[in-house]
């Protein structure tokens, strides 16, 4: 009997050989492993709970608190200090005590931390609230980095998973559902009461601990035992890794950028920033739909040629603005041109580089301490963002003339742009040897 070569391919017959993936599986997230899904869907409902209560905060601090303005910026910056500040120690005890006990640990901390925001009457429990949900997230984000990166890698080189980049592809674009959707349910829960916002916050968070309770497999830590310096000493000591944080960083100051730069371009070219929201939701709208398509065009140039062309394209995302701030006022109907055109360039630069820049990351390190390698690279960005954005505060004071904030931004990826791509021809972002 003659058998086809598709018969004898067929895994029913040979299930010794590891069933290959396929491209077009990619797209669809039922296609992961049980793992890799609950992963992926945790920065959906990360996103959903944060976003349900964070962008109402202030006006909760300001108007049903009566806190002074001051307070109300104090209180949003130490919650974000203590958040990306942080990302460095989740790391390390992600690498010590496993990414598992760390996610639990972050998602208890995020429970209580709604649970205050919404019951405290004053200045006091407000903080503590504020700093317990930034610190939960500095706990889980490098602890559920590093296991996707982890699970994602071991896949992709059994050939039993698609490629780590494409994963993160679909991480961002998780991210970005729970981004639209949790202000949504936010503004709906508001029509009740902000307490209830909060708790309802809080049982999200109760589920997603339930859910990695259940089904996040507790692996031995690689690092169990040793010292959480070991691990910085060892991030400090990769100069490769660190030129590439350092390069790298500042793409979050330029994404952060939609909620400071942003918002002054509309106030200036129509007074209001009824327009905002909209522009948001368009750059959702990109990564939802398109981020899977760029992320695979990516690989295919190359991902020290991607991540310079994203960076790229955020430089022109400023510039574009920079520029038409020196032209003449446009008609009434362009008006908008400037801003749109600032979020799709940031947005396409932002699809190019970052899945890309995140598969490197456990590259760079070798495979080994992924949690501080994650931590120092999210730390290092928050950084940027807490000096950067002091100084583009400083810029777009109306004295300075309103070109120059643009411009100035317009040279922070620009700066990146050039250090990664001098990193890429010196063959600096290939892959470490694992240790």
């Amino acid at each position: 009997m003659k058998i086809s070569p598709r018969t004898a391919a067929s895994p029913d017959l040979d299930p010794v050989r590891p069933r290959r993936w396929r491209p077009r599986q990619i797209t669809q997230l039922a296609a992961l492993p049980p793992v890799m899904r609950l992963l992926v869907l945790t920065q959906l409902a990360f996103n959903v709970g944060f976003y349900m209560v964070l962008p109402y905060l202030a006006t909760h601090l300001a108007e049903d608190l009566g806190l002074a303005a001051a307070m109300v910026g104090l209180v949003l910056g130490l919650r974000t200090f203590s958040q990306q500040g942080l990302f460095v120690v989740g790391g390390a005890l992600a690498d010590r005590y496993g990414p598992k006990p760390v996610v639990l640990a972050g998602c208890a901390l995020r429970v209580l931390g709604f649970v205050l925001l919404g019951l405290a009457g004053s200045a006091t429990g407000v903080i503590a609230g504020a700093l317990l949900t930034g610190f939960a997230a500095a706990l889980f984000s490098p602890a559920v980095e590093s296991s996707l990166a982890r699970e994602a890698g071991e896949r992709e080189r059994s050939g039993e998973g698609p490629a780590r980049s494409e994963v993160f592809a679909l991480f961002a674009v998780s991210g970005q559902v729970g981004t639209v959707t949790g202000p949504l349910v936010g503004t709906a829960l508001l029509l009740v009461d902000f307490r209830l916002a909060c708790m309802v916050a809080a049982f999200a968070f109760v589920l997603v601990g339930l859910a990695h309770l259940r089904w996040l497999p507790r692996r031995p830590a690689a690092h169990a035992g040793e010292p959480l310096l070991a691990g910085w000493s060892e991030v400090l000591a990769n100069r490769r890794f660190l030129a590439f944080a350092a390069g790298y960083s500042g793409w979050l100051l330029c994404y952060n950028q939609l909620y400071l730069a942003l918002p002054d371009e509309l106030r200036r070219a129509t007074g209001g920033q009824s327009a905002l929201g909209w522009l948001f939701v368009l750059s959702s709208v990109m990564v939802i739909g398109g981020q899977l398509r760029i992320t695979g065009w990516a690989r295919s140039i190359g991902r020290g040629r991607a991540i310079v062309l994203g960076f790229s394209l955020m430089a022109l995302a400023f510039a574009a603005v920079g520029v038409a701030r020196l032209l003449p006022d446009p008609p009434s109907w362009a008006v908008l041109v400037p801003a749109v055109a600032m979020v799709v360039l940031l947005t396409l630069g932002e699809m190019l580089a970052v899945p890309v820049a995140q598969d490197l990351v456990p590259r760079l390190a070798g495979e080994r301490r992924l949690g501080a390698y994650f931590g120092v690279l999210s730390s290092a960005g928050g950084v940027a963002v807490l000096i950067g954005s002091t100084a583009v505060g400083a810029l777009l004071d109306p004295s300075v003339p309103a070109a120059v904030p643009f411009f100035v931004l317009a040279a922070v990826p620009v700066a990146g742009a050039l250090v990664l791509a001098t990193l890429a021809r010196r063959g600096a972002l290939a892959p470490a040897t694992p240790a």
